[in-house]
């Protein structure tokens, strides 16, 4: 687990720098009237990532975590049925997006990846499985006046756009 905690904090660590390099192509600063230049999150959320994968190499250098301190072998076959799981959750939920939307398959994939397999409490699961589509649904559609898809479920957020918009 040692070597597969390395190589991926390094490969994620170049996607990040060229997803800050691809997004600096565009205004990445404040725009007066408009806001946020259309890199400007990308670069910022790629910085940020950059940054965490950065810590995690040091980390490992310092073997300060358990996994990083892990003799295991590289692909246990604990760690494979954990990597399908959550690839296999994740291709589901992007696949229920088409049909229910973001606000709907984004709760029911954070109730199975947190509740199945993180075995957090449902207190934990609960809040944030109801606080992540709020959020996500102010900041996009309200704030930043980006519709996310909503599928068959959209005439139920008709309520929501009247109040808000």
């Amino acid at each position: 687990m040692r070597k597969a905690e390395l190589i991926m904090a390094l490969v994620l660590g170049v996607f990040s720098a060229y997803m800050m390099w691809k997004s600096a192509e565009l205004p990445i600063g404040w725009i007066p009237d408009e806001g946020p230049g259309g890199g400007a999150f990308p670069f910022w959320l790629s910085a940020g990532m950059l940054a965490c994968c950065t810590w995690i190499i040091v980390r490992w250098i310092r073997r300060t975590t358990a996994v990083s301190r892990s003799e295991e072998p590289y692909m246990d076959p604990a760690a494979v049925y954990l990597f399908a799981m959550v690839a296999g959750s994740i291709t589901v939920m992007i696949g229920l997006i088409h049909f229910i939307g973001v606000y709907f398959a984004v709760p029911l994939f954070l109730v199975f990846y947190l509740r199945m397999l993180g075995n957090h409490s449902w207190v934990s699961t609960g809040s944030i499985t109801v606080a992540a589509p709020v959020v996500t649904f102010f900041f996009f559609e309200i704030a930043l006046r980006i519709t996310l898809p909503k599928g068959y479920t959209e005439p139920l957020f008709y309520p929501l756009y009247d109040m808000f918009l």
